[in-house]
Formats: C-alpha cells, sequence, structure tokens
C-alpha cells in the first residue's frame, strides 16, 4: 500500500496535541533548569528530551504503519520479553535516587517499567479479546489480574510504586471497557485497600517492611504536609506554594521564585507542573489541560472507531494509562493525591518515558489507520454494488 495512502489516514488532531505538549514540556523544562550551576550547557536537559522526542517520534512511526492486529499472535512472546527486561534490571541496572531501575545502554539508560506500561496495553487486550463476554467471566478477571501483577510486583520491588499502580489502573480500564460486571471491581478495591493497609500499618508493626519508610512517608504526608515541613512534606508545601502564587498569569517564564532559587525539588520530573503553574499561571494549566483533552477526545474516538475488539481495548488502554498519570501527577502536586512519583506524560523530563509514550500514540494511529482503510472499502464496496 502507497505511502501517501497511509498518511491520509493519521490523526493530525491527535499528532498535533502531542506535539504541543512536547514542545510545551520543552519550555518549562528549560525554565527549570537553564540557572543550574552543575549543568555543563544551560541546554543539557532538553537536549536529552529532544533526542528521545525524536526516536520516540520515529518509532511512533514504525509502529503506526504496523498492523496492530498482527501483534495478538505474539502475546507470550511480548509478555516473556517484558519480564525478562524486569528481572534484568535486578542483575545489570544501574541504582539512581534509592532505586534500580535502569539499564544503560551507553548513549540510553532505558527504563523496562516505562517500556511495560505499552506492552502490558498489548497483552492484555490480545487476552480479553480472545475471550467472549459472558463465558467464566471470573476466571477471565482473575487471569487478566494474573498477567499484570508479575510485571507489577517486579516494578514494586524495584522499587517504583507509581509505575506498578500505573500497570494495575491499565488492567483495571481494560477489563472496564470490556465489559466486566461490577462486583469484580469492587472487589479489587476492596483487596488493594486491605494491602495498602497491610503494607502501610500492620507489617511494619510486626517488623516486615514492605515499603520503604520514604515511600510510606510520601503516601501518607498529604494528609497533613504540615506536620514535617522540613522532611517528608517539603515537596508538597512548596510545590502548593509555587502553584498558589501563579494565580492568573503566572510570574513569567525564569522568574519563578520557587522554582528558579531551587526550593522546589524535583522540578523538571515529577513536580514540573508546580512550575508550570508558577510561571505561567491558571492561564498557562489551561492550557495544558487542553493540549491533554485534545489526546484523551481523540483516543475515546479511535477506541470507538475501531472495527475490532482487541483495536478498542488497545485504545482505551493507552487512553487510560495516560489519563492516571496525568490525574495523579496533578494530583500529587496540589495535595488531593499522594506524591507516587508519576512523570506527567510529555512534560516530564524523562527519556524512557517520553519514547514510550509516544509509542502508545503509535498504537492509536495504527488503529485509527486501519479503522480508516476498513471503512474506506467499506464505502467503496456498497459504491460498487450500488
Amino acid at each position: 500500500m502507497e505511502l501517501r495512502t497511509y498518511l491520509r489516514h493519521f490523526d493530525y488532531a491527535l499528532l498535533a496535541a502531542v506535539l504541543g505538549l512536547i514542545v510545551y514540556g520543552m519550555v518549562i523544562i528549560y525554565s527549570a533548569t537553564h540557572s543550574d550551576p552543575n549543568l555543563s550547557s544551560p541546554y543539557y536537559y532538553i537536549k536529552i528530551q529532544a533526542v528521545a522526542a525524536i526516536i520516540g517520534a520515529i518509532l511512533l512511526l514504525v509502529v503506526a504503519m504496523i498492523d496492530f492486529r498482527g501483534l495478538r499472535a505474539y502475546r507470550l512472546h511480548m509478555y516473556g520479553g517484558v519480564v525478562g527486561l524486569m528481572l534484568l534490571v535486578f542483575v545489570v541496572g544501574a541504582a539512581a535516587r534509592g532505586g534500580q531501575r535502569w539499564i544503560g545502554l551507553g548513549f540510553f539508560n532505558l527504563q523496562p517499567s516505562e517500556v511495560a506500561k505499552v506492552v502490558m496495553i498489548l497483552v492484555t487486550s490480545s487476552f480479553l479479546a480472545s475471550r467472549r463476554r459472558g463465558d467464566l467471566e471470573s476466571r477471565t478477571t482473575l487471569i487478566t489480574l494474573g498477567y499484570v501483577m508479575l510485571p507489577a510486583l517486579l516494578v514494586f520491588l524495584q522499587p517504583d510504586f507509581g509505575t506498578a499502580l500505573v500497570l494495575v489502573a491499565e488492567a483495571v480500564a481494560l477489563l472496564f471497557v470490556y465489559g466486566t460486571r461490577l462486583l469484580h471491581f469492587v472487589l479489587m478495591a476492596a483487596a488493594l485497600s486491605a494491602g495498602l493497609l497491610l503494607m502501610i500499618e500492620l507489617l511494619p508493626a510486626v517488623g516486615i517492611q514492605l515499603l520503604k519508610s520514604y515511600q510510606i512517608d510520601r503516601l501518607l504526608v498529604f494528609l497533613h504536609p504540615g506536620n514535617d515541613p522540613g522532611g517528608a512534606g517539603f515537596q508538597l508545601l512548596q510545590s502548593k506554594i509555587a502553584i498558589g502564587s501563579g494565580m492568573l498569569t503566572g510570574k513569567g517564564l525564569y522568574h519563578g521564585t520557587q522554582t528558579q532559587l531551587n526550593f522546589l525539588p524535583e522540578h523538571h520530573t515529577d513536580f514540573i507542573f508546580s512550575v508550570l503553574g508558577e510561571e505561567l499561571g491558571f492561564l498557562g494549566v489551561a492550557a495544558l489541560l487542553a493540549l491533554y483533552v485534545v489526546i484523551i477526545w481523540r483516543g475515546l474516538r479511535i477506541a470507538i472507531i475501531s472495527g475490532s475488539m482487541f483495536g478498542s481495548l488497545v485504545a482505551a488502554g493507552v487512553v487510560s494509562m495516560l489519563v492516571f498519570q496525568v490525574f495523579v501527577n496533578i494530583g500529587m502536586t496540589v495535595g488531593i493525591m499522594p506524591i507516587t512519583g508519576i512523570p506527567l506524560p510529555f512534560m516530564s523530563y524523562g527519556g524512557s518515558s517520553m519514547v514510550a509514550n509516544l509509542i502508545a500514540v503509535g498504537l492509536l494511529e495504527s488503529v485509527h489507520i486501519r479503522s480508516r482503510l476498513i471503512g474506506d472499502r467499506r464505502y467503496a464496496r456498497a459504491k460498487n454494488a450500488a
């Protein structure tokens, strides 16, 4: 098939919103880091981010050209590959910031948990699409959760609690789109609540520490950040001060005091939304959210027009992954969600995250292109029949 046929069926509104977020993110990253005296160049971070964006864009195009339906045959291969990568982290992974999450490739540090976010959408969607709704429904739910639990556990042990939650959220969203009964979600919510209570309260009381102490502090500090303003609550307090001080139009790029004076930790990664809120204010935040709304709208539209259950599940899985990360990241910066270290898609600095998110967009485009091609064929047949 000719390249121009594929290009004609791209969702360019989706691509434009993604490009807008990437450029927006680089502007805010530069504002947050350009005055760092420890950097060899004020453009250090955005150069790396730009390279990741270029690599991700190339992979987006490659994935978009591939017929996503053919990936169903490789479900177990993909699952085995991602589990193998997770295990490899514990053998050759590089340790940083209290965790062992990256595999050094010389020119690039690969974070396998970011790859797992995308791969598990394909694996779970493939499995659910092969099951007829209503048949052995409880077994389907348990097998789906079983698929996601192993990579989620390996991510949790790195430790990366936030990404483990993303994997679980993807599975829950796909089960919802698949049509799982409400009772199953009630039971899952109860199990998750019981698990958190066990890890935070009960097991530490008997000397078993599954969560690191700093992770527990992060999970609980959003309830009472003022109790430890110099410790676990420092990030949240500084974040809320930064966002609140931005008001309507912000203090202007390069003029945010919390950011430029380094009161705000992790300002180019987990707390980049706080930088945006301080320097560009409510209007800057509104522009950011508008771009996310376009991506969510186009993703949901692709899920609806897809000609197959597999395509609908893949598109819904990508949307759920992005929505969950946006909601949790923004929520933790304003104090309504625990601090879990989840990056803001296309905005936070991070090569692996950027590449993985762009590959996910490539999957959306692949579903969109095939849906449009199927529609063209149906129209041609109807026209010929008439």
